[in-house]
This record gives structure tokens, C-alpha cells and sequence, in this order.
């Protein structure tokens, strides 16, 4: 079986370069079409919320402002994590979604709370 394809092949060179010749070029077409990322996204989806309250410390940020905001956004759909930074006059809250949550998404669901 493998005799006759190696003497069927020598006695058609013409066709095997041929079809050599067209699958290369379909493969240089369809190298040429591959997306390529030098570096992959490889982080998470996030949505921060940062809210300004100047003039409060810490403490009197995290009771005011972000425990109010982080009981707000318990429960949102593809929610994995909740993060939250309190700093002189400043909230910052990093919501961590799933994978599959898009970005534009889970910024909308954010904003409508």
C-alpha cells in the first residue's frame, strides 16, 4: 500500500509539487490572519469604585461610605470577590467578577446600584 503511494507519487511529481505548493500558500494565508498578542489579557474582570469625601478620616469613611457601598453591590450576578481600600477622604472598592462577565456588563450592573 505504502510502495504504490511513494511510486504513484514519483511517477505525478508535477501534482505533488502542485498540491505542495497550495497547501503552503493556504497556510501562509492563514498565518497571515491569526490574531497575535504579544502579551495575552490575562487579568481579571474589575470594576473600581472610588468615591471622594474630603475632610473624613479612615474610619469615618469606611462606616459612611464604603460599608454602605460594599452592602450595595453584595449580590451582583458573576460577583467573586469585593476588595475595599479606605484612605484620608477616599473610598476605593475593586469588584472582581468571572471569566465570562464582560467588562461593559458588569460596569453597567455596577453603575445601576
Amino acid at each position: 500500500m505504502l510502495a504504490r503511494l511513494v511510486k504513484g507519487a514519483l511517477n505525478q511529481r508535477l501534482l505533488v509539487v502542485v498540491i505542495a505548493i497550495v497547501v503552503c500558500a493556504f497556510g501562509i494565508r492563514a498565518s497571515m490572519k491569526l490574531s497575535v498578542d504579544a502579551f495575552p489579557d490575562v487579568t481579571n474582570v474589575q470594576v473600581q469604585v472610588a468615591t471622594e469625601a474630603l475632610g473624613r478620616s479612615p474610619e469615618e469613611i469606611e462606616r459612611f461610605v464604603t460599608i454602605p457601598l460594599e452592602i450595595a453591590m453584595t449580590g451582583l450576578p458573576g460577583l467573586v470577590e469585593m476588595r475595599s481600600l479606605n484612605k484620608s477622604g477616599l473610598s476605593i472598592i475593586t469588584l472582581v467578577f468571572t471569566d465570562q462577565t464582560d467588562v461593559y456588563f458588569a460596569r453597567q450592573l455596577v453603575t445601576e446600584r
